[in-house]
């Protein structure tokens, strides 16, 4: 059989492969595995049931999403730039549509991403416009969908203003974006935002895996506190979530809040955090 591409059905990470055996994502204890057992769905067939939208959700900020969901459902973010576009993540998937509104915003100078939780199709980003493409190299084991071009240590400045810092946790390798311009955070999961209907935060945690309720380490927390704290921001974007209520002083405060006591996930009320 030739490679090809597939996309998990259950958590909808991409592979390059024959046949894939399983996945690694969900095999994982940071992910649930599939309760009827593996399914893997070839390009062409997402390619036919999917479709999606772009929608700006801040200056120079697009929000890429795919319909219907495909795995957990990430979101690609696209900042504009008058030097080159910057994606942070991916969608689970790109249409047609999607990638030509991508061409009218200037196309994707640099790439890059959390974890494998935000990979989503990167692989479509790179093959469509050939960016640089950067990933913390303890992840790189993740990565057999695209091709790394750029693989760094702790701190990577994509561009004036725009840096990569390591921060582990929740995975290896996992890496923030601070975009110091737009004053915003792209935190990876760092942390878990929960929204209501309207898309308004409302609470804040930390995991290392989110469906089991698994926590972080002292020593995890205290990293996490350790670059960002010389960051300024306003607002905090994870794979799945922009959230705008959330700065640099409730980051820090739910990060203190986890440190102060024995380690356990906590949902921490953004009202009343300082």
């Amino acid at each position: 059989m030739p490679l090809s591409y597939y996309a998990c059905a259950n958590c909808g990470f991409w592979q390059r492969h024959f046949a894939p055996p399983d996945c690694p994502v969900c095999t994982d204890t940071r992910n649930d595995l599939p309760e009827d057992g593996w399914r893997f769905l070839p390009e062409e067939e997402v390619r036919a049931t999917h479709t999606g939208q772009a929608r700006q959700v801040a200056d120079n900020l697009w929000a890429f999403t795919t319909q219907p969901a495909l795995g957990l459902a990430g979101t690609g973010w696209l900042i504009t730039r008058p030097d080159g576009n910057i994606a942070f993540e991916a969608a689970p998937y790109y249409s047609d549509d999607m990638l030509d509104r991508i061409r009218e915003l200037g196309g994707v100078a640099i790439l890059a991403a959390s974890h494998a939780h935000g990979y989503g199709a990167l692989f479509q980003l790179q093959r469509a416009f050939d960016p640089v493409l950067a990933i913390q190299r303890d992840d790189l084991r993740m990565t057999k969908a695209f091709r790394v071009t750029l693989p760094y240590d702790d701190v990577l400045e994509l561009a004036p203003g725009y840096t990569l810092h390591h921060v582990g946790g929740h995975y290896e390798g996992q890496a923030a974006l601070h975009d110091a311009p737009g004053r915003r955070l792209f935190c990876g999961d760092m942390f878990k935002i929960d929204q209501d209907e309207t898309g308004r935060s409302h609470s804040i945690s930390s995991h290392k895996a989110f469906h089991k309720d698994i926590p972080l380490t002292h020593a995890e927390l205290r990293r996490y506190r350790d670059v960002i704290a010389p960051l300024d921001f306003d607002a905090v974007l994870t794979p799945f979530e922009y959230a705008p209520e959330i700065g640099r002083s409730q980051a820090l405060a739910a990060l203190d809040e986890g440190l102060a006591r024995a380690p356990g996930v906590k949902r921490l009320p953004i009202e009343g955090l300082a």
